[in-house]
C-alpha cells in the first residue's frame, strides 16, 4: 500500500473516484495503483504530484 498516497488524496478531501476522474483513468487503476499492485506513469505521477502539492518521490513510497 502506498500509505503517503492514500494519506494525501484523504488530507485533499477526495474520494478514490475523484482523483481518478481528475486524472482520467478509471476507478480500478487508481486503486491498483494506490495499492501499490500497479505503477502507473509518468504523467500520472506528475498529476498527481501536482494535486496533491508533494513531490512524487513520497507519494510512491510503498
Amino acid at each position: 500500500m502506498r500509505k503517503y498516497l492514500k494519506e494525501a488524496r484523504q488530507k485533499a478531501g477526495m474520494t478514490q473516484q475523484q482523483v481518478a476522474d481528475q486524472l482520467g483513468i478509471s476507478l480500478v487503476y487508481y486503486q491498483k495503483i494506490e495499492q501499490g499492485s500497479r505503477t502507473g506513469d509518468f504523467e500520472i505521477w506528475d498529476a498527481l504530484e501536482d494535486l496533491f502539492n508533494l513531490h512524487q518521490r513520497e507519494l510512491r513510497k510503498i
